[in-house]
C-alpha cells in the first residue's frame, strides 16, 4: 500500500468513527427493534398530513429563499468580480460575516432592527408620531426569507465571483466587436460560462435553507416548522425517536442529492489558476453609470449588514450611553457565578477549541482534497458530495448520536471538551476542501513531473513545489474553519458542559437571564465575536490565491 493510501486511512477512520458511527447508532436506536429494521415509522410519516406538510414547507421555503438570495447575490458577485474601489477587501470580508454568525446573534440583530422596540419601528414611530409599531414581521415567513437571504447571499458572492473574476474579458470584447450589445453579450457569452457556478451556488444555498434550524426556530415562531425543527421537537420534546430517525433519513437523502448535484456543477465551474487573474479583469469605475452602480451596490450590501450594525448600535447605546461597562464585564470575574467560570475563560474556550478545530480540519481537508482531485471524474463527484454530507446532517441528530454512541468504552468522551472539537471539525473541514480544491484542480501537473524527474521524492515534491502553491488556499480554509468553530451553536448547545461553555452558548444563556446587565454581556460578547470573525475574513482577502476559491 502506497503512502498516499495510508494517509487516506486517517480521514476515513475519523469520519467512520465520529460521523458514520454516531449517525448509524441513533438511526439504529430510532428505526431498529427486536424484529430488526422496520419501515413502520416511514409509513406513519407518509400517511400523516402534518409531516407531509412539513416536508413540502421545507422544500418550497428553501426554493423561495434561494431565489431571493440570487437576487441579492448575483449583482454583488458582479461588483466584486469586475470593479476595483476603495475598501473592496474590507467590504467583501464583512459581507461574508453573516454566513458564519451564530443563529442567536443574527436573531438578536433582526430583533434590534425590526422588533417592536427596534431601530426601524422606533424611527417610524418618532417621525410619524405613531402609537404602535408599524412594521410587524417577527414570527412571519417574511423574516424567515430575509434571514435566509442574509445568511446565504455570501455563498453566491463567493462562488460566482470566484469564477466571474477569472473569465477572460476578451471573450466579451470579441462579442461586442461582432455587434452584440451588453444584454446579448451577457446572455450568449457570459451567462453560459457562469451557469455551472450559479447552479452550484444555488444548490448549496438551497441545501442550507433546506436544513435551516435556528432561523426557523427562533425567528419564525411555533407556527412554522421545517424538517430540522420537526426532528428537534420529536427528539428533545416528544421523545419519539423512531419518527425522528425516519425524518432524519428523509432529510439525509434529500441533502445528499442536493450536494451531489452541487459537486457536479462545481466540477464544471473549475477555473485553472493560470488563466486570467482578477487584477487583469477588474477595472475602476470611471463612467457615471459605473459609479452609480458601485455606489448603489455598496449601499445594498451595507443594508444587508444592517441587522449586525443594529446589534452594535444597540450595544453602544445600552442604558443611554456607550457600553463600556458591559465590555469591561467581559474581562472580569464578577458575573462568573452563573457559568462557574469567568467570561474571559468562556472566550478562551472558544479560541482554543477553534485553534484545535483548525488543525484537525486542515489535516482531514487536505488529505481528502488530494484524493478527490486525483480521482476519476465520475468517482470524484460522488466522493465530493459524500465528504460534504456533514454540513447537511441535523445537528440535533448528530448530537444525540454522540450521546448514545460515544458514552461507553472505549469511546467514552461525552463529558470531555474533545467531543466539541470533533463536532466543530466535522462542520469546518468541508470549507477547507472547498478552498483547496480549485487550486489543486488548476495546478499545472508539469511542475510535479519535472521535480520527480529531477529525483525529488513525493514528500520533497509536496514540501518544495506544491505546498508553496497551496499555502494561500490553506490559509483561507484555516480562517474559515476558525470562524465556523467560533460561531458554532447547534451542536455546542447539545453537547457542552458548563466548564467548557463557548461564546455562542454563553450569548444564548445570557439572553435567557433577566436584567440589562445580562443583555449587555450578550451584546458585548456578540460584538466581540463579530470582530474576531471579521478580522479573519479580512485576512482571507489578503491570502486568496489570485482571487480563486470556492468560497
Amino acid at each position: 500500500m502506497t503512502a498516499g493510501r495510508l494517509l487516506l486511512l486517517i480521514p476515513l477512520a475519523y469520519l467512520a468513527i465520529f460521523f458514520l458511527y454516531p449517525l448509524f447508532s441513533i438511526l439504529e436506536r430510532s428505526l431498529g427493534g427486536e424484529s430488526g429494521y422496520g419501515l413502520e415509522p416511514f409509513r406513519v410519516l407518509l400517511n400523516d398530513p402534518y409531516y407531509l406538510g412539513r416536508i413540502w414547507f421545507t422544500i418550497w421555503q428553501a426554493v423561495v429563499s434561494t431565489l431571493l438570495t440570487l437576487v441579492v447575490g448575483l449583482p454583488a458577485a458582479f461588483l466584486f468580480a469586475r470593479y476595483e474601489f476603495p475598501g473592496k477587501s474590507l467590504l467583501k470580508a464583512v459581507s461574508t460575516l453573516p454566513f458564519v454568525m451564530p443563529t442567536i446573534v443574527v436573531a438578536m440583530g433582526f430583533t434590534a432592527l425590526f422588533g417592536s422596540q427596534g431601530i426601524v419601528n422606533s424611527a417610524l414611530m418618532t417621525v410619524f408620531s405613531l402609537d404602535d409599531p408599524p412594521v410587524r414581521i417577527t414570527n412571519t415567513l417574511t423574516i424567515i426569507f430575509m434571514a435566509h437571504a442574509f445568511y446565504n447571499y455570501a455563498i453566491i458572492v463567493r462562488i460566482v465571483s470566484a469564477l466571474w473574476s477569472n473569465l477572460d474579458p476578451k471573450l466579451e470584447h470579441s462579442a461586442k466587436v461582432l455587434g452584440a450589445g451588453p444584454i446579448r453579450t451577457f446572455y450568449h457569452v457570459t451567462l453560459p460560462l457562469l451557469l455551472p457556478a450559479i447552479i452550484s451556488a444555488s444548490l448549496l444555498a438551497f441545501a442550507f435553507s433546506f436544513t435551516s434550524f435556528g432561523v426557523v426556530l427562533i425567528l419564525g415562531g411555533p407556527q412554522f416548522s421545517t424538517l430540522e425543527v420537526s426532528i428537534y421537537e420529536l427528539t428533545a420534546k416528544l421523545f419519539r425517536l423512531p419518527l425522528a430517525g425516519a425524518l432524519a433519513v428523509i432529510q439525509l437523502a434529500f441533502t445528499y442529492l442536493f450536494l451531489l448535484l452541487y459537486s457536479r456543477f462545481q466540477e464544471q465551474s473549475v477555473v485553472p489558476v493560470n488563466l486570467m487573474p482578477q487584477e487583469a479583469t477588474s477595472r475602476r469605475a470611471k463612467s457615471w453609470r459605473d459609479k452609480v452602480f458601485v455606489l448603489g451596490m455598496v449601499l445594498v450590501l451595507l443594508t444587508m449588514l444592517s441587522p449586525l450594525i443594529a446589534l452594535v448600535v444597540r450595544w453602544i447605546t445600552l442604558d443611554g450611553g456607550f457600553g463600556t461597562a458591559q465590555m469591561a464585564n467581559l474581562f472580569s470575574d464578577e458575573r462568573g457565578s452563573y457559568f462557574h467560570l469567568s467570561p474571559v475563560t468562556i472566550i478562551w474556550n472558544s479560541l482554543r477549541f477553534a485553534l484545535m478545530t483548525v488543525v484537525i480540519s486542515l489535516v482531514i481537508g487536505t488529505i481528502i482534497s488530494y484524493f478527490i482531485s486525483n480521482s476519476k471524474r465520475h468517482w470524484r463527484t460522488i466522493a465530493d458530495a459524500l465528504v460534504m454530507l456533514p454540513l447537511g446532517v441535523s445537528a440535533v441528530t448528530l448530537g444525540f448520536g454522540y450521546i448514545i454512541a460515544l458514552g461507553r468504552p472505549p469511546l467514552d468522551i461525552r463529558g470531555s471538551w474533545i467531543i466539541l472539537v470533533i463536532a466543530h471539525s466535522l462542520v469546518a473541514y468541508p470549507f477547507v476542501i472547498r478552498s483547496l480544491m480549485p487550486v489543486l484542480k488548476g495546478m499545472n501537473p508539469n511542475l510535479k513531473e519535472a521535480a520527480a524527474l529531477l529525483g525529488a521524492t513525493p514528500a520533497r515534491v509536496f514540501l518544495l513545489v506544491e505546498l508553496p502553491l497551496i499555502a494561500p488556499a490553506l490559509l483561507v480554509g484555516a480562517t474559515f474553519a476558525f470562524a465556523i468553530s467560533m460561531g458554532e451553536f447547534g451542536a455546542s448547545l447539545i453537547l457542552v458542559r458548563s466548564e467548557f461553555t463557548t461564546m455562542p452558548v454563553a450569548i444564548f444563556r445570557f439572553l435567557g437571564l433577566p436584567g440589562e446587565a445580562n443583555l449587555g454581556m450578550a451584546l458585548g460578547m456578540s460584538c466581540l465575536l463579530m470582530a474576531v470573525v471579521a478580522l479573519g475574513f479580512v485576512a482571507i482577502e489578503r491570502f486568496r490565491y489570485k482571487g480563486v476559491g470556492g468560497f
